[in-house]
């Protein structure tokens, strides 16, 4: 015996919700990635300015220029005991398919790009699997005047994150 489909008292049609989630998530799945959850170097904007560790010694910390001309350029530094221990270029841009990269020069290291997995309001997250480590970096805006940094990732087997504590600060002139 053959059971009938169930009718929705919102449409009067037999089957009528089943198909218009498919249909709804047939879109959402063929979606490209900048509209289902990523969006260009405008929604990281916040990121712009300078932002320093309020544990950290005087010069340490990160500043980034404002997106123009399809990029926002950074730099890292972290000073210890009066002298810069690390520093690191960064780079926001978009690759060839639109997708948002962050691509990061070490100190000493080669140039190393993740590409942006989710970005929503107020948080950006970069993957790498490939990458020894981190493998994952993810910004966040805490509210207008702080951001938290977490790099994590497998480091010879074992799991490992590190988080970093940022407030804005003015830039020096």
């Amino acid at each position: 015996m053959r059971r009938a489909r169930p009718s929705y008292p919102e449409t009067g049609v037999p089957g009528a919700r089943m198909k218009s989630c498919s249909i709804a998530l047939g879109l959402v799945l063929c979606l490209p990635a900048s509209a289902s959850g990523t969006h260009g170097l405008g929604s990281l904007s916040w990121l712009a300015g300078c932002w320093a560790n309020p544990r950290g010694q005087a010069g340490s910390g990160e500043y980034w220029q404002p997106p123009a001309g399809g990029t926002m350029l950074g730099v890292a530094r972290l000073v210890l005991d009066g002298q810069t221990v690390e520093y690191e270029f960064l780079r926001l841009h978009e690759d060839a398919q639109g997708r948002v990269v962050y691509t990061a020069t070490p100190s000493g290291q080669a140039e190393t790009s993740f590409v942006a997995t989710a970005i929503a309001d107020g948080t950006a997250t970069f993957e790498n699997p490939a990458h020894d480590f981190p493998q994952r970096i993810v910004y966040a805006r805490n509210d207008p005047a702080g951001m938290s940094v977490r790099i994590e990732g497998t480091r010879q087997g074992a799991r490992r994150a590190m988080d970093f504590r940022f407030e804005r600060v003015a830039c020096a002139d």
